[in-house]
């Protein structure tokens, strides 16, 4: 599945709810399947500046994929965080610099939520392309 294609599926999904109380409910949703992160990789070295919640990601490269991990202690932030690597996990660092995120603003993430929580999300869309753009590097 191309990354285009997983953001589709997400739109579609979102799409399935009119209120917006249910696409929160969805987005904690799939906090909750997000994999738990190991207590050591929930340090400061792996925390993202400009969150208003903490979160971390961890990256590494795995036959020439990105494999990314993530959390925060905000059961919202952690959907948001589950979202993103539901599309951006197991790519090649060339796949996530070139895409086009569209699905967040298409499902109407960044509008509802605060100023500072959508800050939160270019910090981390930031912090995972920096990932990509130093394995690529390589």
């Amino acid at each position: 599945m191309t990354i285009n294609e997983a953001q589709d599926e997400i739109i579609e999904e979102f799409g399935m709810f009119d209120e917006w109380f249910e696409r929160y409910e969805l987005i904690i949703e799939y906090g909750r399947g997000l994999k738990p992160m190991p207590a050591e990789d929930r340090n400061d070295q792996n925390l993202i500046d400009g969150c208003q919640s903490q979160v971390w990601f961890t990256a590494k490269l795995q036959e020439g994929k990105i494999l990314f991990a993530g959390d925060s202690d905000a059961i919202l932030v952690k959907g948001v965080v589950a979202l993103l690597l539901s599309v951006l996990n197991n790519r090649t660092p060339k796949e996530i610099l070139d895409a086009d995120l569209y699905f967040i603003d298409r499902i109407g993430l960044r509008e509802h939520l605060s100023p500072t929580r959508s800050n939160g999300i270019a910090a981390m869309l930031k912090q995972l392309r920096l990932y990509a753009l130093a394995y690529q590097a390589k």
